[in-house]
Order: structure tokens, then sequence, then C-alpha cells
């Protein structure tokens, strides 16, 4: 080869070799950062155009769907998502918007519903060699039809604003998980300026009782008389009262320690001395108050840590944690042990403790899939119950559960009672606003025992109504109905 033929070909190599540096540093290096670019259309544009996977109820109905999007404007994205009773299942589905992208279900497990998700890539290559378009994998969710009804009616019925959060004590299931007011994600699903004005309105900007809000998981509230479960379990898990019939050492009125303030009880009711069984039947403020005081911050926060607590609970969506305080003196210890003070809890971590009493002292960890399907229905990933802690032994659950037997049977939580069924319950008043100014929150927390000796479910109830007159909110009044709605379809949907 001559000279200049010689020059060429090594030109033309280093050409050759400067292309293939290129394609793998694009492909390779860059790649996802292309794909995440926002200007690159065709990722988009590929995301839209099939159909994406079911969100599915426990039995096997869908709740989600695809639609084709309407071909107005210059909308060059085929597929939009819609929702069967968008406004009941908005918490546990979260939306998909073409527009304003996704959250919760909907963007947690999103590889599977576009079906992107590398544990999908033998049945993509299959529908590839078979000329099939490829297709989205579905979510099976633990979510029961019934009860997740029976819950959001129950709120929409009550008109205020509130949650609901139903739990399998014995594998963690979540059976409903309502919030209310709520949202249809359907409205803003597409790229129009009809879904933008949809939006714009949902904002807490422009609608203060913010509906996106998912109160059932996000929102944390006073919990009042509720939190006296976990005080009590402290009581015995530490060995302060072994029984739920034995007196203990409450005087009335008591001083809260380093003030000259009484903790004082709602009306006049039998909390001098009394025993566990009768002041969680009554709700006597002094007698829990003292109790948490004299146990000491240290211990009654360990107890609320294994219920929970100051931790965010991943169901796979996050639910914020709960808060019991550290550092506290005697007497906020005696507030935070009576469910004030710095004491806030969600929806779903209040559901977690009647679980764990429920569940004889175990508490299991709370999840709502299933199971991740392909698209011929293959199961892809299983949810495997697993133990989170064990609050109290076996023998102090069951003491506990006959106290709030008791509260149902013979105290403040009459209204959940349902028929050859034993319920177990605690009703709450929680303070709201400066000095107790505005409407306080009711709350009830139950647990249904069917005649097997079986607790299927365990349910949580929050009640904020700033209508309703302030004499009329009481955590048996308002909640306790919707709890026993909601027992009640769990319980019939397995018969």
């Amino acid at each position: 080869m001559n000279k200049p033929l010689r020059r060429i070909a090594i030109f033309c190599g280093l050409l050759v070799l400067t292309l293939l540096l290129r394609d793998n540093w694009l492909q390779y290096v860059k790649a996802d950062g292309l794909k995440e670019d926002p200007k690159n259309r065709r990722v988009t544009i590929a995301r839209y155009s099939t159909p994406r996977g079911d969100i599915i109820v426990s039995g096997g109905d869908p709740i989600t769907g695809s639609t084709v999007t309407s071909k107005s404007g210059v909308n060059d994205l085929k597929y939009k998502r819609t929702y069967q009773n968008g406004p009941m299942w908005a918490p546990v589905t979260g939306y998909a918007s073409q527009a304003f992208g996704a959250n919760q279900l909907e963007s947690i497990e999103d590889g599977i519903l576009t079906g992107t998700d590398d544990r999908l890539f033998f049945r993509n290559t299959l529908d590839m060699v078979t000329g099939k378009p490829k297709q989205g994998g579905n979510i099976v969710t633990t979510l029961n039809a019934a009860a997740q009804k029976a819950a959001y009616n129950g709120l929409k019925a009550q008109g205020g604003k509130g949650a609901v959060v139903a739990l399998d004590p014995a594998t963690g299931k979540i059976l409903a998980l309502a919030s209310f007011p709520s949202y249809d994600p359907s409205s803003f699903a597409g790229n129009s300026d009809t879904d933008a004005k949809a939006w714009k309105n949902l904002q807490k900007k422009y609608d203060p009782n913010d509906p996106m809000l998912n109160r059932a998981l996000r929102e944390t509230y006073p919990p009042g008389s509720t939190f006296k479960v976990v005080t009590a379990a402290a009581a015995l898990e530490n060995g302060k009262y072994t029984s739920a019939d034995e007196k203990t050492d409450s005087p009335l009125p008591w001083i809260m320690p380093g003030t000259t303030t009484p903790l004082k009880n709602e009306g006049n009711i039998p909390c001098k001395n009394a025993t566990m069984r009768v002041a969680l039947q009554y709700s006597c403020n002094s007698v829990f108050g003292k109790i948490g005081a004299d146990l000491g911050n240290d211990k009654m926060l360990a107890e609320a840590k294994k219920f929970g607590f100051d931790a965010e609970q991943f169901t796979p969506t996050r639910s914020s944690a709960s808060v019991f305080s550290d550092n506290m003196n005697q007497s906020q210890t005696a507030l935070s042990s009576i469910g004030q003070f710095n004491t806030a809890a969600t929806p779903l971590q209040m559901a977690m403790v009647a679980s764990a009493v429920a569940n004889d002292g175990k508490l299991m960890k709370p999840y709502m899939v299933d199971k991740l399907q392909s698209s011929n229905l293959d199961t892809v990933a299983q949810t495997d119950p697993q133990e989170l802690s064990q609050p109290l032994t076996s023998k102090n659950a069951q003491i506990l559960q006959s106290m709030m037997e008791t509260v149902v049977k013979d105290g403040t939580g009459k209204s959940a009672q349902i028929p050859g069924v034993t319920v177990g319950g605690k009703t709450g008043t929680a303070q709201h606003g400066v000095e107790n100014s505005e409407n306080p929150y009711a709350w009830f927390l139950s647990y249904a025992k069917t005649s097997d000796g079986s607790s299927p479910v365990a349910v949580a109830v929050v009640i904020e109504d700033d209508q309703a007159n302030r004499d009329d909110i009481s955590g048996g009044g308002l909640a306790a109905p919707i709890a026993k709605s909601v027992m009640e379809a769990v319980i019939n949907s397995k018969k």
C-alpha cells in the first residue's frame, strides 16, 4: 500500500473508532441522563403509547383503566388513565397524569404498570418475538372493596374531614384506606386546558379543604384518649399493674408534678383509685396521666416506639411518622400519655395500635400490595406478612383486650356493638387549636373478634368537623358508627 492510501486508511480507521466511542458514550454513559431529559419527547410519547396495567382490589376487580386520548389540540400522547370511583380509591391508587406525573402506587410501581420493569424482561421478550405489543403488568392490592366503600361512604355522610384505616391484625394487610374530602384522579389525567384547570382547583391554595391530602397516611392528629391504650400497655409491660381489675394509685384530684394544676377528668366519673378497666371504660385522664408520669418519659417512649411511633411506615406508600416526644418532664409526659401535648398520630398508626392488641400483642407490618403481575397474570412478586414488633406479651394483650371490650360493652363505645361479634374499642376526643379553641377531633379505635376467636379486622377512624356542634363531638358519637360499618363489611365478606 502506498503512503497516501495508508494515511487515508488510518484516518478512516480513526473516524470509525471515534464514532464507536461516541456511540458507546451516548448509549451507556449518557443514556440515563438523556432518558430523563425533559426535552426528550420520545420517552414521554413511548410511555403513553400503550395502556397502563391495572390496579386491582382483593377479589380481582380493577379500579383503574386506560382510554384513548382525544385527538383535539396537539396532544400526541395516545392513552390516558381512567379510574373507577376515583375519589373513593384515590388514597390507595394516587394519580397518573400526562401533565402532572404520578404519585403513590401509580408512581411507586410505575415500571410494572408501564411494562418497563426489569422483572418483566422475559415477558416482554416473548411478546416481541410473537409480535404482541408491550403491555403493562398489574398491581393486586390487599384492599377489601366492601370495607373501602363503607369507610368512604361513612366519611362522606359525616360531611367533615377525616380518614379511616382498617387492617387485618394477623397479616398486616390494609383492608381499607379512606380519606375525605377526596378527588377524582381522572379529572386531570390528560394534558388539556381542562385537566390543568381541574388540577389547579384541587390545590390547597384554591381549596382550603385540601382534597389531595391523604389524611390516612400523611396527616398527624393529636390522638386524645385513644392513646390511653398505649399507656395501659406500658403499665402492663413494665409491671406497674398486672391486672385489669387491680386498683390503681390514683388520687383525685391529681396534681401534675412540678405544677399546681390538677389533671381534670371530663365530668363526674369514678376515677379515684379506679382499676385500669374502669379508667379505660370512663376514659380517666387522671389515672392514665399519672401512670405516664410514674413510668417516666423513657419507658413511655420505648413502648410507643414498639407500636410504631417516631418512624415512617412504608406500605409501600410512605406514611408520616407519628410522634411521642423525648426529653419531657413528668407533667409533659403525663399530658402526652393521654394523647395531648406533643403526641400526634396518623390514622394508620392508631390502627396499628388496635391491630397489635387484637393480634395478642404481635404487630404486623402494614402493607397494601399483595402481589405484582405480568400482563399474562404471572406473579412477578408476592408480599409475605412480616412481624414488625411485639409491643405486648400475649398475656398482657389479652388483659388489654378485655379492657377494650368493656369500653364497647359498658362504656363510651357502645355504638360500635355488633350482634354476635365481640368488639373491643376506645373512644377519643382530642383537643384542637390554641387553648382548645377549635372543634376537637373525634377518634375511635376498634377490633372485631368472631366466634372462632379470630380477629379479622382492626380499625381507626378520625373525624374533624368544623361545622358540628361542639357539644355533639365525641369519638363514640361520630367515629364509632363508621368503624362499626367497616368491621361489619369485612366480617360479612368472609361469610
